[in-house]
């Protein structure tokens, strides 16, 4: 069972060149595993907005347990195009979000609310984790209204972000 970070889900049996890769991979191919999908599900109740995959070669509980909190990870210029509107997590990965001018920290991780029972919440704006220089953690927002610029290129996020959100969102 993995999390779902597509709207393709149902192209994963279409895919050639998908690899296993630890999380936050930042290129290292050694450190990639390609691997083939044999067949996908979706699903439901409780583990709803999911994925099962089946990997050629992982045929047993023991095997599988091998890869688990591996990312499956497509190349970049494997990847499928985009609308403008949307942003690949790994993307956001790495950026530094500033507020207005201010640095608040580097981009960490992208998480999507859930409820208790482990289904994501579709009308909840996902939650950049920021690591702040001082190491603590805060959760903010992505949110269109907060974006002011966002140039990925350079790696930099600048939103404006409600007096106080930082401050209240901050994980020590």
């Amino acid at each position: 069972m993995a999390e779902l970070f597509t709207d393709f889900p149902d192209r994963f049996t279409e895919r050639e060149d998908l690899f296993l890769v630890p999380f936050g991979f930042a290129g290292d191919r050694s450190a990639a595993r390609r691997v083939d999908i044999t067949s996908s599900w979706l699903p439901t109740g409780k583990n709803k907005g999911r994925v099962v995959l089946q990997f050629s070669g992982i045929d047993t509980i023991a095997t599988a347990e091998t890869i688990s909190g591996l990312d499956l990870a497509v190349p970049n210029d494997r990847r499928m195009p985009l609308d403008e509107e949307s942003i690949y997590i790994s993307d956001l990965v790495g950026c530094t979000l500033f507020d207005d001018a201010v640095a608040v920290g580097e981009i960490s991780d992208v998480q999507f609310p859930a409820s208790p029972n482990g289904t994501r919440l579709p009308e909840t704006a996902p939650l950049l984790t920021v690591l702040a220089e001082d190491g603590s953690e805060i959760l903010v927002p992505f949110v269109k209204a907060f974006i002011k610029t966002l140039d990925l290129p350079a790696r930099r996020i600048v939103m404006k972000l409600p007096a106080g959100l930082v401050e209240v969102n901050r994980k020590d």
